[in-house]
């Protein structure tokens, strides 16, 4: 399960059978050994100027020394003596150029300067017998360029993982930047990358600002810039969490919903130790079969509002066909947080999560993403293969890549391929677990329970694509819990070449590496392929290659592959069976004969020159196609392996 190692439970059968995290593991620890981070001890400052403190009746403000136009900057909010553990924040700009908020609800609000000037703020603090209000105001200068910029200030619980993103600018590099703390306790900090420093937030006794700062020597002028991390108490975790790692802060987007005050301990909290009932929290279709975007709203839970906002403006835009709104009928809740990586479904609690990295528009709303990797032992070393994959349109890559040290902006339109394709996959299995024919006579008292009476009768619709189209490769099944369950490879194994890969997945009809790791994985797949290729022409490229010292697009050589695979004759009836229990409204059958015949790739071409595959080039027989000029083709966004599943590789 990714960033959370183990959420851990004796009751649980089979540990793959419910947790459905795409790349992250379970409680058989599938996901590998966890690492220690490199880290090193951090120096104190020399010297430290103050904060300045605002008392403004009950409210104590902390405001910088100095703001300037374009830096990432903070206020930072407390009341007296009080922890801001169980208190509400929101704040409000009010008067100013205006700033783009993404870090309303938390007691630090962290902004970028457009402009310089005056600007004024309310904050409202709410929650534990407490409502109370005040207003900021502080002052803007030009910018000196004397400064160098460190995004973003930001809370975070103690034992969160926490990262921190130095910008880029001229002349700045590895050598001449140094960090160093000015306030707050010691910390150990991994500087692997410095413009990327990582930490796990210390544990405090109460809420404790920590000052990083970043200096370099330019020309030989020093500059200089802070980042304020406030650590936040939290409640211990509860011997017999689910979640046994610090959880961010959530709360839900609609505060009006009526099931706000059971959303964060049903499906996300450090003291969830028990499945909530249904009639606590049902699943969606349970209360109403009408499709209705509100209803599905009431059941979003948020770190930051922008993840809600996105969310909400996508099912209204780009789902004019609803499948996301029905798909959704079969979950309890949609967490979107970010400390959530990789993205994952739960029957447990009935929700999906998802990571926001496939939802952010703005470059603000980027850097409030944690960017903290999962140290983990990568499996497959001993094997001779690779299987990449990728979402392709008209030869070209459906989704754009947007290197972090680039303050890009994106449109609905552009974070449509990523979302939709991981929607389809999560929300398949949600629906294998309980599609909407089965949402009247769930009995409870937990989803839980109703899942593991339908497992004893292996009634879920991927037991029943396994029943009637199993695959049929040993040699592959073998492979993926090498791949990705962590099983040690034998010398056979280590002995396969490309070629025999070919062989085994070719005759099979899985239409993806990982759909070997489980067979509700296999049906995820199934659906995720064939409702991208059906609703947006997106088809997706897979490919054998040989595995190469360095992993880049130019060094995979492809020794078979297809575009499109799930358009293949062999697998119509296994897909067609998923869209039919799944998306009944839909016929499954004409569906999938509806879509293009798989384009065979040209057999020794590189990853990146089969970009270009189409009929014209290449056959289903795998001869030799042109090469193609390397200049006449994108650059490659990102190199995504089997399995990874909508993981973000760090850009």
């Amino acid at each position: 399960m990714g960033r959370w190692g183990l959420i851990r439970r004796g009751i649980f059968i089979a540990a793959s059978a419910i947790l459905s995290a795409c790349g992250g593991n379970s409680d058989n620890n599938s996901d590998g050994d966890t690492v220690a981070p490199p880290t090193s001890s951090v120096p104190r400052c020399s010297s430290v100027e103050p904060l300045l403190t605002t008392d403004v009746g009950a409210i104590r403000f902390n405001t910088e020394p100095q703001y300037v136009t374009g830096q990432s900057s903070a206020i930072i909010a407390s009341l007296d003596q009080r922890d801001s553990q169980d208190l509400e924040f929101r704040w409000q700009q009010v008067d100013g150029p205006n700033i783009e908020l993404v870090s309303q609800n938390s007691p630090v609000l962290a902004f970028d300067i457009p402009a310089p000037g005056n600007y004024r703020f309310s904050l409202r603090v709410t929650g534990n017998n407490t409502d109370v209000s005040g207003e900021i105001s502080i002052v803007a200068d030009s910018s000196a360029n004397s400064l160098i910029n460190v995004r973003q200030d930001h809370q975070a619980v103690e034992g969160n993982d926490v990262s921190l993103r130095l910008g880029q600018q001229p002349g700045l590099n590895a050598g001449n930047l140094s960090w160093c703390i000015a306030q707050g306790p010691d910390i150990n900090v991994d500087l692997t990358d410095p413009f990327r420093p990582l930490f796990i937030a210390p544990s405090v006794n109460n809420d404790t600002l920590l000052r990083l700062r970043a200096s370099a020597t330019l020309n030989g002028n020093t500059i200089t810039d802070e980042a304020y991390v406030l650590t936040t108490a939290a409640p211990a975790i509860s011997p017999n969490s689910y979640f046994d790692t610090p959880l961010s802060r959530t709360h839900a987007y609609r505060p009006s919903s009526p099931y706000a005050e059971v959303l964060t301990d049903c499906v996300y909290s450090n003291q969830l130790n028990n499945a909530c009932n249904i009639n606590q929290l049902p699943l969606i279709g349970q209360v109403s079969a009408t499709v209705d975007i509100d209803s599905i709203l009431d059941r979003v839970l948020v770190s930051h509002d922008w993840m809600g906002d996105n969310f909400a403006a996508f099912l209204r835009q780009m789902d004019p066909y609803s499948d996301f709104a029905r798909l959704l009928q079969s979950v309890t809740a949609v967490v979107i947080s970010y400390d959530v990586r990789p993205s994952f479904y739960w029957v447990v609690t009935g929700a999906i999560y998802l990571d926001p990295s496939d939802l952010w528009l703005t470059p603000a709303q980027r850097d409030s993403i944690n960017e903290a990797p999962d140290y983990r032992s990568n499996f497959g070393n001993d094997l001779n293969f690779i299987m990449p994959w990728r979402y392709v349109k008209n030869n070209q890559y459906a989704s754009q890549g947007f290197p972090m040290t680039v303050r890009a902006t994106r449109t609905l339109a552009q974070i449509n391929p990523d979302l939709a394709s991981l929607l389809y996959h999560e929300l398949a299995h949600a629906n294998d677990f309980f599609p909407r024919s089965v949402h009247a006579s769930l009995s409870g008292p937990t989803l839980l329970d109703d899942f593991e009476r339908r497992n004893r009768t292996q009634s879920l619709v991927s037991d029943l694509v396994s029943r009637l189209f199993p695959l049929s490769s040993a040699e592959m099944t073998a492979l993926a819990k090498v791949s990705f369950l962590g099983n040690s490879a034998d010398a056979t194994q280590q002995g396969y070449q490309p070629s025999d890969i070919s062989n085994f997945f070719s005759n099979d009809i899985a239409n993806d590496f990982y759909a070997y790791s489980s067979r509700r994985e296999d049906t995820a797949m199934l659906l995720e392929e064939a409702m991208m290729s059906y609703r947006y022409q997106i088809l997706r490229d897979v490919a054998v290659t040989n595995k190469p010292a360095q992993l880049t697009a130019e060094t995979l050589i492809v020794d078979w592959g297809q575009r499109g695979r799930i358009g293949q004759a062999s697998l119509e009836s296994r897909a067609a069976l998923v869209i039919d229990e799944m998306l009944p409204e839909l016929n499954g059958r004409s569906l999938v004969a509806s879509l293009p015949e798989p384009i065979a790739m040209a057999q020794g071409q590189n990853w990146r020159q089969t970009l270009a595959t189409s009929p014209t080039n290449a056959r289903l027989n795998g001869l030799q196609s042109p090469a193609l000029a390397s200049d006449s083709l994108p650059d490659e966004p990102e190199l995504r392996l089997s399995g990874d599943r909508h993981r973000r590789p760090q850009q």
